[in-house]
Protein backbone atom coordinates (compact mmCIF):
# COMPACT_ATOMS: atom_id res chain seq x y z
CA UNK A 1 0.00 0.00 0.00
CA UNK A 2 2.67 2.76 -1.34
CA UNK A 3 1.70 6.60 -1.02
CA UNK A 4 -0.24 8.32 1.99
CA UNK A 5 -3.89 7.94 2.98
CA UNK A 6 -6.42 8.94 5.90
CA UNK A 7 -8.96 6.61 6.62
CA UNK A 8 -12.16 7.55 8.88
CA UNK A 9 -14.32 5.04 10.59
CA UNK A 10 -15.57 3.34 13.23
CA UNK A 11 -14.10 1.41 15.72
CA UNK A 12 -16.44 -0.30 18.64
CA UNK A 13 -19.24 2.46 17.13
CA UNK A 14 -16.91 5.32 17.79
CA UNK A 15 -15.01 7.59 15.51
CA UNK A 16 -11.21 6.26 14.79
CA UNK A 17 -8.94 8.20 12.15
CA UNK A 18 -6.09 6.61 10.87
CA UNK A 19 -2.98 8.16 9.00
CA UNK A 20 -1.23 4.96 6.58
CA UNK A 21 2.01 6.02 4.52
CA UNK A 22 3.52 3.80 2.34
CA UNK A 23 1.76 1.03 4.24
CA UNK A 24 3.14 2.37 7.71
CA UNK A 25 0.53 3.28 10.44
CA UNK A 26 1.57 7.28 11.06
CA UNK A 27 -0.96 8.56 13.30
CA UNK A 28 -4.26 7.45 14.79
CA UNK A 29 -7.43 9.60 16.54
CA UNK A 30 -9.49 7.91 18.64
CA UNK A 31 -12.77 9.22 20.45
CA UNK A 32 -13.50 9.05 23.87
CA UNK A 33 -15.91 9.75 26.09
CA UNK A 34 -12.95 11.50 28.65
CA UNK A 35 -12.85 15.36 28.10
CA UNK A 36 -10.08 15.82 25.62
CA UNK A 37 -7.59 19.13 24.56
CA UNK A 38 -9.34 21.40 23.53
CA UNK A 39 -12.46 21.38 25.13
CA UNK A 40 -13.66 24.63 26.71
CA UNK A 41 -15.47 25.55 29.73
CA UNK A 42 -16.92 28.25 32.15
CA UNK A 43 -15.27 26.97 35.04
CA UNK A 44 -15.71 28.57 38.94
CA UNK A 45 -12.65 28.79 40.89
CA UNK A 46 -13.27 25.96 43.92
CA UNK A 47 -9.94 25.66 46.35
CA UNK A 48 -6.20 26.76 46.15
CA UNK A 49 -3.46 24.21 46.69
CA UNK A 50 -0.72 25.93 49.10
CA UNK A 51 2.20 25.37 48.00
CA UNK A 52 1.71 24.50 44.45
CA UNK A 53 0.73 27.87 43.03
CA UNK A 54 -2.46 25.83 41.77
CA UNK A 55 -6.24 26.17 42.48
CA UNK A 56 -9.05 23.26 41.65
CA UNK A 57 -11.81 24.17 39.33
CA UNK A 58 -15.32 23.03 39.53
CA UNK A 59 -16.48 21.96 36.05
CA UNK A 60 -19.62 20.04 34.24
CA UNK A 61 -17.43 17.16 33.71
CA UNK A 62 -15.76 17.37 37.52
CA UNK A 63 -12.81 19.00 39.16
CA UNK A 64 -10.00 20.67 37.00
CA UNK A 65 -6.42 21.71 37.98
CA UNK A 66 -5.16 24.95 36.58
CA UNK A 67 -1.51 25.69 37.66
CA UNK A 68 0.31 28.84 38.19
CA UNK A 69 -2.65 31.22 39.78
CA UNK A 70 -2.38 34.79 40.54
CA UNK A 71 -5.25 37.05 41.67
CA UNK A 72 -7.96 34.11 41.62
CA UNK A 73 -10.29 33.68 44.44
CA UNK A 74 -12.84 31.07 44.96
CA UNK A 75 -16.10 31.40 43.72
CA UNK A 76 -14.74 33.53 40.91
CA UNK A 77 -15.65 32.43 37.52
CA UNK A 78 -12.83 31.94 34.56
CA UNK A 79 -12.67 30.13 31.01
CA UNK A 80 -10.35 27.59 30.66
CA UNK A 81 -9.05 24.93 27.85
CA UNK A 82 -8.59 20.94 28.16
CA UNK A 83 -4.68 21.02 27.66
CA UNK A 84 -4.45 17.45 27.97
CA UNK A 85 -6.25 14.40 29.21
CA UNK A 86 -6.35 13.32 33.23
CA UNK A 87 -4.11 10.89 34.85
CA UNK A 88 -6.65 7.94 36.46
CA UNK A 89 -7.77 9.68 39.70
CA UNK A 90 -6.55 12.96 38.71
CA UNK A 91 -7.96 16.22 38.12
CA UNK A 92 -8.80 17.26 34.56
CA UNK A 93 -5.68 19.42 33.36
CA UNK A 94 -6.77 22.78 32.13
CA UNK A 95 -4.98 26.22 30.93
CA UNK A 96 -6.25 29.49 31.31
CA UNK A 97 -4.72 30.68 27.78
CA UNK A 98 -7.36 29.30 25.22
CA UNK A 99 -6.72 28.43 21.54
CA UNK A 100 -8.98 28.32 18.88
CA UNK A 101 -7.22 25.55 16.56
CA UNK A 102 -8.15 25.10 12.82
CA UNK A 103 -7.47 23.89 9.58
CA UNK A 104 -5.48 26.75 8.76
CA UNK A 105 -5.46 29.48 11.20
CA UNK A 106 -4.95 28.93 15.38
CA UNK A 107 -6.73 32.59 17.07
CA UNK A 108 -4.78 33.50 20.22
CA UNK A 109 -6.79 35.72 22.60
CA UNK A 110 -3.95 35.87 25.21
CA UNK A 111 -1.50 36.56 22.24
CA UNK A 112 -2.08 39.75 20.44
CA UNK A 113 -0.65 40.05 16.81
CA UNK A 114 -0.82 38.66 13.04
CA UNK A 115 1.71 35.83 12.71
CA UNK A 116 2.73 33.08 9.98
CA UNK A 117 4.07 30.03 10.30
CA UNK A 118 8.13 29.46 10.26
CA UNK A 119 7.43 26.80 8.16
CA UNK A 120 6.22 28.85 5.35
CA UNK A 121 9.45 30.28 3.59
CA UNK A 122 8.70 32.02 0.38
CA UNK A 123 8.33 35.71 1.11
CA UNK A 124 5.57 36.35 -1.96
CA UNK A 125 3.53 33.81 0.11
CA UNK A 126 4.15 35.61 3.59
CA UNK A 127 2.68 38.53 2.63
CA UNK A 128 0.32 37.51 0.44
CA UNK A 129 -1.45 35.69 3.26
CA UNK A 130 -0.39 38.66 5.16
CA UNK A 131 -2.77 40.83 2.70
CA UNK A 132 -5.58 38.15 3.17
CA UNK A 133 -6.27 38.55 6.26
CA UNK A 134 -5.93 42.45 6.74
CA UNK A 135 -8.14 42.76 3.47
CA UNK A 136 -10.35 40.51 4.30
CA UNK A 137 -11.43 41.02 7.75
CA UNK A 138 -12.31 43.64 9.67
CA UNK A 139 -9.49 44.56 12.46
CA UNK A 140 -9.70 41.83 15.13
CA UNK A 141 -8.05 42.44 18.86
CA UNK A 142 -7.29 38.72 19.08
CA UNK A 143 -4.01 37.31 17.74
CA UNK A 144 -3.60 34.93 15.11
CA UNK A 145 -1.28 32.35 13.96
CA UNK A 146 -1.61 31.03 10.14
CA UNK A 147 -0.84 27.88 10.05
CA UNK A 148 2.44 26.08 7.85
CA UNK A 149 -1.21 24.52 5.69
CA UNK A 150 -1.91 27.81 4.44
CA UNK A 151 1.49 27.31 2.07
CA UNK A 152 -0.36 25.84 -0.88
CA UNK A 153 -4.14 26.59 0.58
CA UNK A 154 -6.67 28.30 -1.72
CA UNK A 155 -6.77 32.08 -0.04
CA UNK A 156 -10.35 31.69 0.14
CA UNK A 157 -10.88 28.80 2.43
CA UNK A 158 -7.88 30.22 4.34
CA UNK A 159 -9.68 33.64 5.04
CA UNK A 160 -13.33 31.62 5.37
CA UNK A 161 -11.33 29.42 8.23
CA UNK A 162 -10.46 32.52 9.72
CA UNK A 163 -13.56 34.31 10.12
CA UNK A 164 -15.03 31.34 11.55
CA UNK A 165 -12.14 30.80 14.55
CA UNK A 166 -12.62 34.53 14.96
CA UNK A 167 -16.55 34.30 15.44
CA UNK A 168 -15.73 31.25 17.40
CA UNK A 169 -13.81 33.28 19.90
CA UNK A 170 -15.67 36.58 20.25
CA UNK A 171 -18.67 34.27 21.36
CA UNK A 172 -16.83 32.05 23.86
CA UNK A 173 -14.86 34.94 25.14
CA UNK A 174 -18.24 36.98 25.65
CA UNK A 175 -19.73 34.26 27.94
CA UNK A 176 -17.52 34.24 31.11
CA UNK A 177 -20.31 34.60 33.67
CA UNK A 178 -22.27 31.76 34.76
CA UNK A 179 -22.47 28.66 36.14
CA UNK A 180 -19.60 25.90 35.45
CA UNK A 181 -20.49 25.16 31.48
CA UNK A 182 -19.48 23.33 28.38
CA UNK A 183 -19.02 25.49 25.92
CA UNK A 184 -16.90 24.05 23.05
CA UNK A 185 -16.54 20.49 22.43
CA UNK A 186 -13.10 18.81 21.45
CA UNK A 187 -12.61 18.41 17.97
CA UNK A 188 -14.20 14.85 17.07
CA UNK A 189 -11.48 12.30 15.52
CA UNK A 190 -12.79 12.97 11.82
CA UNK A 191 -12.07 16.78 12.53
CA UNK A 192 -8.91 16.26 13.98
CA UNK A 193 -7.57 14.36 10.80
CA UNK A 194 -8.88 17.24 8.48
CA UNK A 195 -7.47 19.16 10.82
CA UNK A 196 -4.03 18.39 11.55
CA UNK A 197 -3.13 15.78 8.49
CA UNK A 198 -3.08 18.58 6.14
CA UNK A 199 -0.49 17.23 3.44
CA UNK A 200 -1.81 15.37 -0.33
CA UNK A 201 -3.46 12.30 0.74
CA UNK A 202 -6.02 9.99 -0.47
CA UNK A 203 -9.14 10.47 1.69
CA UNK A 204 -11.18 6.91 2.35
CA UNK A 205 -14.25 7.10 4.04
CA UNK A 206 -16.14 3.93 3.25
CA UNK A 207 -17.47 1.79 6.55
CA UNK A 208 -15.26 -1.02 7.24
CA UNK A 209 -12.29 0.53 5.61
CA UNK A 210 -9.56 0.09 8.53
CA UNK A 211 -10.58 -3.57 7.93
CA UNK A 212 -10.93 -3.43 4.19
CA UNK A 213 -7.18 -1.72 4.27
CA UNK A 214 -5.35 -3.36 6.83
CA UNK A 215 -5.97 -0.51 9.78
CA UNK A 216 -7.12 -3.05 12.44
CA UNK A 217 -4.09 -5.40 11.84
CA UNK A 218 -1.75 -2.33 12.73
CA UNK A 219 -4.00 -1.21 15.37
CA UNK A 220 -3.55 -5.14 17.20
CA UNK A 221 0.42 -4.84 16.86
CA UNK A 222 0.29 -1.79 19.34
CA UNK A 223 -1.41 -3.76 22.13
CA UNK A 224 2.33 -5.79 22.00
CA UNK A 225 5.19 -4.11 23.58
CA UNK A 226 6.98 -5.62 21.90
CA UNK A 227 8.61 -3.44 18.73
CA UNK A 228 11.14 -5.01 16.05
CA UNK A 229 13.32 -2.60 14.25
CA UNK A 230 16.13 -2.71 11.83
CA UNK A 231 18.91 -2.59 14.17
CA UNK A 232 16.96 -5.17 16.91
CA UNK A 233 13.82 -4.45 18.84
CA UNK A 234 12.61 -2.36 22.37
CA UNK A 235 10.00 -2.52 24.78
CA UNK A 236 7.51 -0.03 25.67
CA UNK A 237 5.62 -0.65 28.79
CA UNK A 238 3.51 1.99 30.26
CA UNK A 239 3.62 1.98 34.37
CA UNK A 240 1.82 3.88 36.97
CA UNK A 241 4.85 6.26 37.71
CA UNK A 242 5.72 5.96 34.08
CA UNK A 243 6.84 4.76 30.12
CA UNK A 244 9.75 2.42 30.10
CA UNK A 245 11.40 1.85 26.59
CA UNK A 246 13.72 -1.11 26.79
CA UNK A 247 16.22 -1.54 23.97
CA UNK A 248 17.99 -4.98 22.71
CA UNK A 249 20.05 -5.51 20.32
CA UNK A 250 18.80 -9.42 19.41
CA UNK A 251 21.36 -11.49 18.20
CA UNK A 252 23.90 -9.04 16.63
CA UNK A 253 27.16 -9.13 18.91
CA UNK A 254 29.06 -6.54 16.76
CA UNK A 255 30.87 -3.77 18.57
CA UNK A 256 28.74 -1.39 16.79
CA UNK A 257 25.36 -2.88 17.40
CA UNK A 258 24.91 -1.11 21.09
CA UNK A 259 24.80 1.93 18.71
CA UNK A 260 22.59 0.83 15.94
CA UNK A 261 20.09 -0.66 18.50
CA UNK A 262 19.77 2.91 19.53
CA UNK A 263 19.81 4.75 16.59
CA UNK A 264 16.82 2.33 14.98
CA UNK A 265 14.80 2.87 18.47
CA UNK A 266 15.19 6.65 18.65
CA UNK A 267 13.95 7.51 15.00
CA UNK A 268 10.67 4.89 15.54
CA UNK A 269 9.94 5.65 19.36
CA UNK A 270 8.08 8.81 18.48
CA UNK A 271 5.65 7.03 16.37
CA UNK A 272 4.92 4.54 18.57
CA UNK A 273 4.51 6.70 21.64
CA UNK A 274 2.25 8.91 19.78
CA UNK A 275 0.16 5.57 18.45
CA UNK A 276 0.02 4.39 22.13
CA UNK A 277 -1.14 7.57 22.98
CA UNK A 278 1.22 7.90 25.58
CA UNK A 279 2.61 10.73 26.98
CA UNK A 280 3.70 12.04 30.90
CA UNK A 281 7.33 10.76 32.43
CA UNK A 282 9.04 8.67 29.64
CA UNK A 283 12.31 6.58 31.13
CA UNK A 284 14.52 4.68 28.12
CA UNK A 285 17.29 2.18 29.10
CA UNK A 286 19.49 2.09 26.06
CA UNK A 287 21.35 -1.34 24.73
CA UNK A 288 24.68 -1.24 26.04
CA UNK A 289 27.14 1.42 24.05
CA UNK A 290 30.37 3.23 24.45
CA UNK A 291 29.70 6.26 26.40
CA UNK A 292 31.52 8.42 23.71
CA UNK A 293 28.12 7.48 21.48
CA UNK A 294 25.86 9.19 23.22
CA UNK A 295 26.22 12.54 21.79
CA UNK A 296 25.12 10.79 18.49
CA UNK A 297 22.11 9.46 19.63
CA UNK A 298 20.87 11.98 21.99
CA UNK A 299 20.85 14.36 18.56
CA UNK A 300 19.27 11.47 16.31
CA UNK A 301 16.18 11.44 19.28
CA UNK A 302 15.97 15.30 19.16
CA UNK A 303 15.91 15.25 15.33
CA UNK A 304 13.03 12.70 15.79
CA UNK A 305 11.43 14.63 18.35
CA UNK A 306 11.03 18.24 16.25
CA UNK A 307 9.45 16.24 13.92
CA UNK A 308 6.61 14.77 16.12
CA UNK A 309 3.38 16.58 16.59
CA UNK A 310 3.17 16.14 20.42
CA UNK A 311 5.65 18.14 22.49
CA UNK A 312 8.45 16.24 24.10
CA UNK A 313 10.93 17.60 25.99
CA UNK A 314 14.48 16.01 26.64
CA UNK A 315 15.61 16.18 30.15
CA UNK A 316 18.98 14.16 30.31
CA UNK A 317 21.04 11.04 30.89
CA UNK A 318 20.76 9.89 34.69
CA UNK A 319 23.88 8.83 35.83
CA UNK A 320 22.73 5.32 35.61
CA UNK A 321 22.80 6.07 31.74
CA UNK A 322 18.91 5.94 31.43
CA UNK A 323 17.28 8.55 29.09
CA UNK A 324 14.59 10.97 30.39
CA UNK A 325 11.61 12.40 28.32
CA UNK A 326 8.43 14.36 29.40
CA UNK A 327 6.12 14.35 26.91
CA UNK A 328 2.67 16.07 27.21
CA UNK A 329 -0.44 13.68 27.07
CA UNK A 330 -2.46 14.55 24.64
CA UNK A 331 -3.81 11.23 22.93
CA UNK A 332 -6.04 8.82 24.34
CA UNK A 333 -4.11 5.57 25.71
CA UNK A 334 -4.38 2.60 23.74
Amino acid sequence: MKGRQILLDHMNDRQAAALVEDGKLQDLFLETDLPAPGTVYRAVADRPVKGQGGMFLKTPDGPAFLRKVKGLAPGQTLLVQVSGFAEAGKAIPVTSKLLFKSRYVIVTPDAPGLNISRSIKDDDRRDALLQIIREGLEPFEYGMILRSSCADADDEDILEDAQNMLGLANAVMADQNGAPELLVEADNPHTLGWREWTAPADVVTEAGCFEAHGVLEMIEDLKSSAVRTDGGHYYVEPTRAFVTVDVNTGKDTSPAAGLKANIAMVRDLPRQLRLRGLGGQIVIDPAPMPKKDRKTVESALKAALRKDSVETNFVGWTTLGLIELQRARVRVPF
